[in-house]
């Protein structure tokens, strides 16, 4: 009787703590992109699965600032080990970041010299403006400096109809994306706008930026701070000059070593971004979805922390190459699968906070307590059936 006592003790002990917040169970999946039965084993490894912020810390090294992010990836641009991430696979709504895709897409088809003459529907999408003209033709290299600088939706709008089409893009987008291995994008709109069943994770952001970043002419027009568009004849006749942008990304004009990349914004999607920075022989690449407040000082932190510290952090994932993607596809556990097995095949070695098995020891502890209340249950039954 002592022995059950002592067993239901350290099994109500082990539940009081979770349930108080001193232990903590790690989420060993993520919804699966249908909607249905957990992701055990998503794009980039097993440990992106865990909730919360994911990092490997060695000891000495401080925990990462805080982001004001739904979602993030914090990764190393040139080898694709991801450093710190927070829901990395989640589905958010990219904003203009998504004008990474189209950019990453439509460079390599369309001549740069080439002319396309705007319509009245390009400079009538909503959003954003570079301020083309209708009935004005500009060349490719004008209307890419437009949308990746300026982000103009009017620009982007040109380019895809200069592409056979918006739908021809987008299709061209989608299997370009497919290709990465960036699963959770499905792109709706060419500029970015908020298009049902459009949406994309920080983790693709990172993927596709990465991607990006290895065309010259993405690289070129992300990091130009400024640059002047022709002008052209209004539809009342009249002639306007040329004019002068100036890139929309603010992290670039304020953090030294900033090389690009995009930003977005809708009242929806709320702040998106896609960065990179350059500093002593390293470079990082960070995406953030669904941030909270507008702001390049918190994205700069983050790259701070990593310049100083990425080198001792033990990556908890990779950005998969494009000929990894389909060897990388995400394993979706069965439905029927007994829940306690299911969590066993997909819990992560090392999860939140940097504090190396700390998922583990709990999970033992739960085991020992519910297997201590069972031996002593069995004991006792048949200690009772002795008596009988």
């Amino acid at each position: 009787m002592t022995s059950f006592r002592h067993a239901v003790g350290t099994l109500a002990l082990s539940l009081t703590l979770i349930a108080a917040g001193t232990l903590c169970m790690a989420e060993p999946s993520v919804a699966s992109r249908e909607g249905g039965n957990p992701v055990s084993n998503p794009i980039g490894g097993r440990q992106l699965a865990a909730p919360g912020v994911i990092v490997n810390l060695q000891p000495g090294v401080p925990a990462p600032p805080a982001i004001p992010s739904a979602s993030f990836v914090l990764a190393d641009m040139d080898t694709g080990q991801i450093l710190v991430a927070k829901a990395p696979h989640a589905s958010h709504l990219p904003a203009s970041t998504l004008k990474t895709l189209t950019a990453l897409t439509l460079i390599p088809l369309l001549n740069p010299n080439a002319k396309i003459l705007v319509r009245e529907q390009d400079v009538n999408v909503d959003g954003t403006h570079v301020g083309i003209l209708p009935g004005t033709s500009y060349s490719v290299t004008t209307l890419l400096q437009g949308m990746l600088m300026a982000s103009g939706n009017d620009a982007a709008y040109a380019l895809a109809r200069g592409n056979h089409g918006i739908a021809t893009t987008l299709k061209a987008m989608n299997a370009t994306a497919e290709d990465l291995g960036a699963s959770d994008t499905v792109a709706k709109d060419p500029s970015g706008l908020d298009k049902a069943g459009q949406r994309s994770s920080a983790y693709d952001l990172a993927l596709i930026g990465r991607a990006a970043m290895r065309l010259p002419a993405f690289r070129r027009f992300v990091r130009t701070k400024s640059a002047t568009l022709p002008g052209g004849r209004s539809p009342d006749g009249t002639m306007k000059p040329s004019f002068i942008i100036s890139n929309h990304n603010l992290l670039l004009h304020n953090y030294p070593g900033t090389i690009g990349i995009k930003n977005g914004y809708t009242i929806a999607a709320r702040y998106t971004y896609i960065e990179a920075a350059t500093r002593g022989g390293k470079t990082y690449i960070v995406s953030e979805m669904g941030c909270s407040q507008a702001g390049w000082h918190p994205t700069a932190a983050l790259l701070n922390w990593a310049f100083a510290h990425g080198r001792s952090v033990t990556p908890i994932g990779e950005l998969v190459e494009p000929g990894d993607a389909a060897a990388s596809k995400p394993t979706v556990a069965p439905a029927a699968e007994p829940a306690a097995k299911a969590a066993q095949a997909t819990a992560p070695h090392i999860v939140s906070a940097g504090q190396p098995g700390f998922s583990g020891w709990i999970g033992s502890a739960l085991g020992i307590g519910a297997l201590a209340l069972a031996g002593a249950w069995a004991r006792r039954t048949m200690t009772a059936r002795r008596r009988q």
